[in-house]
């Protein structure tokens, strides 16, 4: 509140200053004309018009700065706010603000005005404080609970490291006394898996050479039967061509051939007559 009334008065100095110009510079006459005075009405109310505008304009972007720091605090703390715009234009709150503002800047001292100052009754009591007190015994209990684990965890992870000690001495001594006879079982084991292993891969080379040799006999019999193939095809057609020569020669064909061409000049005969009985008729 102090802050804008502190803008609010610069402001109205800056419109008082507007009409005292206009005294100072254009008032130099006794007598002025109807257009004069519009004319000067009309630039003094440009210049009032703009600086109450921005002074509208300031107080509203000043407003949202001051929500805008409200909503920042209480997403921290994750709170719901609600606003009531028909309460910015309740009447007996409105003169309760004003009343506040009077007699918080009518005292001199600053000591006095500490000590006397009046309190404005709350708009909207409960609601916010008791969130932000259940907020504060949650994160309270969340606390100890973490703390409680905490303090088991560590207990856990001693006895851990206690066990771990334990098993690592009883392992030294285990193979301190059992290193040699390890030793002479691995060397045995390692020398038995060598023998399997070059056996294993004696028989792997065996069997892959005779299935290359397998598959060697295989294709040159493919491409024997191949040849085969193809030679008696050829035989094949030697023989049909042969037949088909033979055929031609003999008199049956000779006889069936002659009837053909007998039959075909009759059926272009008997065309000619239809095609002259239709061009008849």
């Amino acid at each position: 509140m102090r802050f804008a009334r502190s803008k609010r008065a610069l402001r109205l100095k800056t419109i008082d200053s507007c009409f005292q110009d206009l005294k100072d510079s254009r008032l130099m006459e006794e007598t002025y004309t109807v257009d004069e005075v519009s004319d000067m009405l009309d630039g003094l109310q440009v210049l009032v018009r703009g600086e109450v505008e921005m002074e509208l304009i300031n107080t509203a972007h000043t407003n949202v700065l001051l929500l805008r720091q409200l909503f920042s605090q209480a997403e921290k703390f994750y709170l719901r706010l609600q606003t009531d715009i028909s309460e910015l234009e309740n009447r007996e709150l409105l003169e309760q603000v004003a009343e506040f503002e009077k007699t918080d800047f009518k005292a001199n001292s600053k000591v006095n005005q500490e000590s006397s100052k009046p309190k404005l009754a709350p708009l909207n009591e409960g609601g916010v404080s008791e969130l932000l007190q259940k907020e504060i015994s949650r994160l309270q209990e969340d606390n100890d609970k973490l703390k409680a684990r905490l303090r088991t965890l560590e207990s856990q992870a001693m006895s851990a490291l206690d066990d771990k000690s334990k098993a690592e001495r009883a392992l030294k001594d285990l193979q301190k006394s059992q290193g040699d006879q390890q030793s002479a079982i691995h060397a045995q084991e390692i020398t038995n898996l060598e023998g399997t292993v070059a056996a294993m891969q004696a028989d792997f080379e065996k069997t892959l050479n005779a299935n290359v040799a397998s598959q060697k006999d295989l294709q040159d019999c493919l491409v024997s039967a191949k040849h085969d193939l193809l030679r008696v095809q050829e035989q094949l057609s030697l023989a049909e061509k042969e037949l088909e020569k033979k055929f031609q020669q003999t008199a049956a064909y000779r006889n069936m051939k002659e009837i053909l061409t007998k039959k075909n000049e009759q059926i272009k005969d008997l065309r000619k007559r239809l095609q002259r009985y239709e061009s008849d008729e």
